[in-house]
């Protein structure tokens, strides 16, 4: 007869109530460690993301301290400018020496009447000339958002384009820059810039140039700059603190696009900026160098 064989070894109720015991410990471990983990690289992203919030609240706060700065200046420089129109109209109101022979009642007064005329109108244009001349800041630059329509070689020079933009007139304006070296025709084609529209129109290498593209330039590259989303051909370019009018043409003579070069940079965040204060289309953001910060705009 065969014998029956023994039935197959179980682990005892109290070693499997270990086994659950242990798995159970291991599960949680591992949910804690997962916890863990992820609670670290989220400390890790929020000490990252508080150092970017520092810098920029330290950079509006420099930027601030410059603007209260610049109000300061500007403050001094308009009491100083009233100061200057005060004394020079006292100087021209000043009464001219009489004559030997004395007039008639009749002549006297149509002279002196004619002299009061003629003085104040001396005065006024004295002040106003005086007032313009030492007005020297970038509210005298025609400053306005244009789209390039075409793109084409100078037949003359290897290092120049020739482009025709729109500007929201009745015609589109052409305008000559040393762009090609630094920037690829199809990427300007259909693109919005920035253009100083009041210069005197000029012959470069036999080809009419009726405006002037400012472009942010360091030691390594030069690009257009690029107005905010959303600005449309035509548009002003200004600036909060220094409102105004821009003149009708500027004069090459007085060299004022020179004189204010200096003052025209990037920042750190790559926005353009006069003596600090950005370049700004209002209502819709500001112009900016998209590959160029702290650098020079010409």
């Amino acid at each position: 007869m065969s014998e029956d064989k023994p039935p197959a070894s179980r682990a005892d109720p109290p070693q499997q109530e270990q086994m659950m015991e242990y798995f159970t410990q291991q599960i949680l471990f591992l949910k804690e460690k997962a916890m863990l983990q992820a609670s670290v690289r989220e400390e890790k992203k929020l000490l990252v993301e508080n150092a970017k919030l520092k810098k920029d609240i330290d950079d509006l706060k420099n930027l601030l301290q410059d603007t209260q700065k610049r109000k300061a200046v500007k403050l001094r420089q308009e009491r100083a400018l009233s100061a200057s129109i005060a004394s020079t109209s006292a100087q021209l109101g000043e009464s001219a020496p009489s004559t030997h022979t004395a007039p008639s009642a009749t002549q006297t007064h149509t002279h002196h009447g004619r002299r009061r005329r003629d003085r104040r109108g001396v005065s006024c244009e004295s002040v106003c000339v005086l007032s313009r001349e030492q007005k020297l800041d970038v509210s005298r630059l025609d400053l306005r958002v244009a789209r390039i329509l075409d793109v084409r070689k100078h037949p003359d020079s290897e290092s120049l384009y020739v482009q025709e933009v729109e500007l929201g007139e009745h015609a589109p304006r052409t305008v000559v820059s040393g762009l090609t070296n630094h920037v690829p025709p199809e990427q300007l084609l259909g693109s919005l810039v920035v253009l100083l529209c009041n210069v005197r129109s000029v012959k470069v290498r036999g080809v009419q140039s009726q405006a002037r593209l400012l472009c942010a330039v360091n030691q390594e590259r030069m690009e257009p700059l690029t107005p905010p989303t959303g600005a449309q051909p035509g548009d002003r370019v200004t600036f909060q603190l220094y409102p105004g009018e821009p003149e009708k043409e500027l004069n090459p003579k007085q060299r004022l696009w020179e004189r204010l070069l200096p003052d025209l940079r990037t920042d750190a965040r790559g926005v353009a900026t006069y003596r600090g204060v950005a370049f700004e289309v209002r209502g819709k953001g500001l112009c900016r160098a998209p590959n160029i910060t702290s650098g020079n705009i010409k």
